[in-house]
């Protein structure tokens, strides 16, 4: 079976720069893959991406050989276990507050004696290898996104989950359980003092920590803090950053704000 670089990586101590498609396009997908990210993930939760037009962009993305990942809409077994029969390598789920849920989680995503995944990897054989049930357990990555106070109250015992590979950080979703403004690369020392906590009980429990970043410093200050899958915007806020700053360049004024507030 093709192997997981990011597993490798993180095996490894090192992190991943990972790309986010919330652009339903294969082509855009593509651009991105080709552009030096050492994953991608498709964004099913907050993108504009259905799972047709995802199983598109997985296979424009398998013209190169970095890793496809992607976020889920909720925790529901059947899009988690459809969208790593289409060839993602990883799922990233939101909103896993419990240890229940994230044994829930898990499981879709492992084939038995560790899960409950159903036998049917249709596409996933073709890009990984006629192996893929066989070894499959060990390549993909079950990633639980960690954004409320509920689930960092919980934390020590979603870490415990067995089969459980990383944790992601919503630093948006975040904020907004603790009363906070949801912002990309906070600042605020409380919300900072979480994503801390966060990511050094993962390192502690030898799980990758993953997090939601607006800008490359940001991304590469939590690199150094310990964080092993840093998302830097998405590929819709970068193009329209890009635009805005060329167009206020022509017009000789400020670029304005992308993204209209949100982290995608």
């Amino acid at each position: 079976m093709r192997a997981n670089i990011v597993k490798q990586r993180w095996q490894a101590g090192e992190a991943c720069v990972n790309g986010w498609c919330a652009i339903p396009n294969s082509f855009a997908a593509e651009l991105m893959a080709h552009s030096g990210w050492d994953s991608i993930t498709i964004d099913l939760q907050h993108g504009m991406a259905d799972y047709q037009t995802a199983v598109t962009m997985l296979q424009a993305i398998s013209t190169t050989d970095v890793p496809p990942l992607a976020r889920v809409p909720w925790l529901e077994p059947g899009i988690i276990q459809r969208m790593l029969d289409a060839g993602s390598m990883g799922i990233i789920c939101p909103m896993i507050n419990s240890a229940e849920e994230a044994e829930k989680f898990v499981g879709a995503c492992k084939y038995t004696p560790l899960g409950y995944r159903s036998s049917g990897p249709v596409r996933a054989a073709i890009y990984a290898g006629a192996d893929y049930i066989a070894n499959a357990n060990e390549e993909i990555l079950a990633i639980a996104m960690i954004e409320t106070m509920e689930a960092i109250e919980n934390l020590d015992a979603i870490l415990s989950t067995p089969g459980l590979d990383g944790v992601y950080i919503g630093p948006t979703d975040l904020a907004l359980t603790m009363g906070k403004p949801p912002v990309l690369d906070p600042t605020d020392a409380e919300v900072v003092a979480n994503i801390e906590k966060i990511i050094d009980a993962a390192n502690a429990k030898g799980l990758g920590a993953g997090i939601h970043c607006g800008s490359p410093e940001y991304a590469a200050k939590m690199i150094a803090r310990g964080a092993k899958l840093v998302t830097i915007g998405s590929d819709g806020r970068l193009l329209q950053s890009a635009a805005q700053a060329a167009v206020a360049k022509c017009k000789g004024e400020a670029p304005a704000k992308a993204g209209g507030g949100s982290a995608y």
